[in-house]
C-alpha cells in the first residue's frame, strides 16, 4: 500500500513539473522572441543584402517527442540547398557522419562568412523559440537529432524520445560539439532519467556561460 502510494505521488509530482514546464516554455519564449525580435531584423537585412542572399530561415528536419518528426528552425548559416551539397558529395558525407553529424570546426565548405559568426555567437539558435512555442521543442530537454543519429542510442532510442527535445540541453551544458558519441547518449539520457526544475536550471545556467565562452559552438 505505502509503494502504491509513492508511485502515485511521484506520478502526480511529474505531471506538475511537465505543466508548470510547459507554461514556463511558452511564457519566456514569447519574452525571448520579442526582446531578440532586433536580431531577426538584422539577419534579415544581411540576408537581404549581404554575399549570401536568400531565406532567413533553415529548416532541418529532426526527430521530436515519441519519434514524431518537426521542421527545427535556425538562422541560415550556410549556402541554400546545403544538405543536398553534402549528400552528393560521399566524402564530405562521410566525414560529417564520422564526425558525430557534424564537420569539424572550419572544414565546412557550406557555412557562409556571416553564417560562421552566427554560429560561434549561438546567434543561429534563436529561432528555436519558435519550435518551443509550437510545442514542438522544450527549452530545457536533449538536443534534436536527426534520423541517422537514432542508430546511435541502440535499445535506448525509446527513452530519449519519451521527453521533448530541447532548446538547450545537458549535453550543450557539458561541453556541446567537443563531446562525440557514445559519450553524448550517456549524456543525454541521464537527463531524461534525472529531469526536474532543479536540474533545468542547472542547465540554463550553464549554457549561457558556455555560449558566452564559445564552448563547442561552430
Amino acid at each position: 500500500m505505502e509503494i502504491s502510494k509513492k508511485k502515485g505521488s511521484m506520478r502526480q509530482s511529474m505531471r506538475v513539473y511537465m505543466v508548470s514546464k510547459r507554461i514556463l516554455d511558452i511564457v519566456l519564449s514569447l519574452c525571448a522572441l520579442l526582446i531578440l525580435s532586433p536580431i531577426f531584423l538584422a539577419v534579415f537585412i544581411i540576408d537581404c543584402f549581404g554575399e549570401n542572399k536568400g531565406p532567413i530561415f533553415y529548416k532541418q528536419v529532426r526527430i521530436g517527442l515519441h519519434g514524431k518528426p518537426f521542421k527545427i528552425i535556425k538562422f541560415r548559416s550556410m549556402i541554400i540547398d546545403a544538405d543536398k551539397k553534402l549528400r552528393k558529395d560521399p566524402k564530405l558525407y562521410h566525414e560529417y557522419k564520422k564526425n558525430n553529424y557534424k564537420l569539424p570546426e572550419g572544414k565546412d565548405p557550406r557555412v557562409t562568412k556571416v553564417g560562421s559568426l552566427l554560429r560561434k555567437s549561438s546567434l543561429d539558435e534563436i529561432p528555436q523559440f519558435i519550435n518551443v512555442l509550437k510545442g514542438e521543442m522544450a527549452l530545457i530537454g536533449p538536443r534534436p537529432v536527426v534520423s541517422e543519429e537514432l542508430s546511435e542510442y541502440g535499445k535506448r532510442t525509446s527513452e530519449l524520445l519519451s521527453v521533448k527535445p530541447g532548446a538547450m540541453g545537458y549535453w550543450q551544458a557539458t561541453g556541446r560539439s567537443n563531446i562525440g558519441y557514445p559519450e553524448r547518449c550517456d549524456i543525454e539520457l541521464y537527463y531524461v532519467e534525472n529531469q526536474s526544475f532543479w536540474f533545468d536550471f542547472r542547465i540554463c545556467f550553464k549554457n549561457i556561460i558556455s555560449i558566452f565562452k564559445s564552448d563547442g559552438a561552430f
